[in-house]
């Protein structure tokens, strides 16, 4: 799913709408609202204020609507920076399946932003928050992410944690991953599964030189 989209150039709310204001505390009013679409119209004009990241975070933590999410998401993108990647970062947190999924995704989009805590978030105590953030790095167009990537199956200890970096490494590893994605069955010597992940993620790399 992607998550910035189009919408009507000027940026104005349907009629029903104009007559309220549209300022920073209007709009963080009506994203409040009963009403979804007053939120979602609310949540997309609120990109014009880059200090309202952390209202919008509060918001999509609680908001139960996709599609007011998903404006709430394409706001954030567009404002980006560290306030962004920090209201993010906790909701990956959420027993809410969807929303880490859209939140990765969101991350994913602000490779920049999200780069300085990413080794912060491969030393998180939780494995699946590991597993989480080794799926933002999945597809983030960063320079360091395959290093990232080769660093967990070098250093992690959980092996879903490590099944997942393969797959990771498959899809963007350099043949420098290829010495650490060899030892690593080593690692998991009781688990078959892991050499068959190995050679595919080794054959993959190989094949993205050839």
């Amino acid at each position: 799913m992607t998550l910035i989209k189009k919408h009507d150039a000027t940026g104005d709310a349907p009629r029903e709408f104009r007559h309220q204001s549209r300022d920073r505390a209007g709009l963080l009013c009506q994203l409040e609202a009963d009403a979804p679409e007053q939120r979602r119209w609310a949540a997309l004009d609120l990109a014009a204020f880059s200090d309202a990241a952390d209202a919008l975070c509060d918001r999509l933590e609680q908001e139960t609507q996709t599609p007011v999410r998903e404006a709430i998401l394409t706001s954030l993108i567009q404002i980006g920076g560290n306030p962004v990647v920090c209201g993010l970062m906790p909701l990956l947190r959420s027993e809410d399946a969807a929303l880490r999924n859209q939140v990765i995704e969101a991350l994913q989009q602000l490779p920049e932003a999200v780069s300085p805590y990413i080794e912060r978030m491969l030393a998180d105590d939780d494995a699946d928050y590991r597993i989480f953030a080794i799926n933002v790095l999945a597809n983030l167009r960063h320079p360091q992410a395959p290093a990232w990537l080769q660093d967990v199956i070098e250093r992690d200890d959980n092996i879903n944690a490590c099944a997942a970096a393969v797959d990771g490494l498959a899809e963007i590893g350099t043949p420098e991953a290829i010495p650490a994605l060899t030892a690593l069955p080593e690692r998991f010597a009781d688990d078959p599964f892991m050499q068959f992940c190995t050679q595919t993620a080794i054959r993959r790399i190989q094949g993205h030189g050839a």
